[in-house]
């Protein structure tokens, strides 16, 4: 199988390892800010055009910013480009896809599911929310954005905040 990451940071390159060393996936990945020598590095091809890398992927996960610029990246048009029958999993930012467009999608057969933590209108309802049709869809996750929620997280939040209030107070 073929996983493509839209984001290759932190969170993307440890996903990379874990597909690529874990499971013996092709890794490919669409990053602008991240050079093709790091991604080699993690394991990752590198894809200048996002579309031609979507065509390619059985799996599509996102690990990017939001940003005025990133926002919708995932539109119709990027997911008209995937293969039938992939999977988008989105557990970065819920407005990096247009989810009206996701939800056209998966009505129609063109995706095969998605799995989403994370979602543009917060919290996720059963009822009144533009999502809550993927409640009774059996090739959908759908899951709190707790991820980072461990021991270890909530202690390194602590240790980087409270360096940061030191170096306020030292000028």
């Amino acid at each position: 199988k073929t996983l493509g990451l839209v984001g290759v940071g932190r969170i993307g390159t440890s996903v990379a390892r874990m597909a690529g060393q874990g499971f013996r996936m092709q890794v490919l990945g669409f990053d602008p800010y991240v050079d093709r020598d790091a991604m080699a590095r993690a394991g990752v091809s590198r894809c200048d055009d996002l579309e031609a890398m979507l065509q390619q992927c059985d799996i599509v996960s996102m690990h990017a910013v939001l940003t005025p610029q990133t926002e919708h990246l995932i539109g119709a048009r990027e997911i008209a480009a995937m293969k039938p029958g992939a999977t988008l999993v989105n557990v970065s930012r819920g407005a990096l896809v247009d989810e009206a467009a996701l939800v056209n999608a998966l009505h129609r057969g063109h995706l095969g599911g998605a799995a989403l933590d994370v979602f543009s209108d917060e919290p996720l309802a059963r009822s009144n929310h533009p999502l809550a049709s993927l409640h009774a869809m059996d090739n959908v996750i759908l899951s709190p954005h707790l991820t980072f929620y461990t021991a270890e997280a909530m202690r390194r939040l602590e240790d980087e905040t409270l360096e940061r209030c030191f170096e306020m107070l030292e000028g």
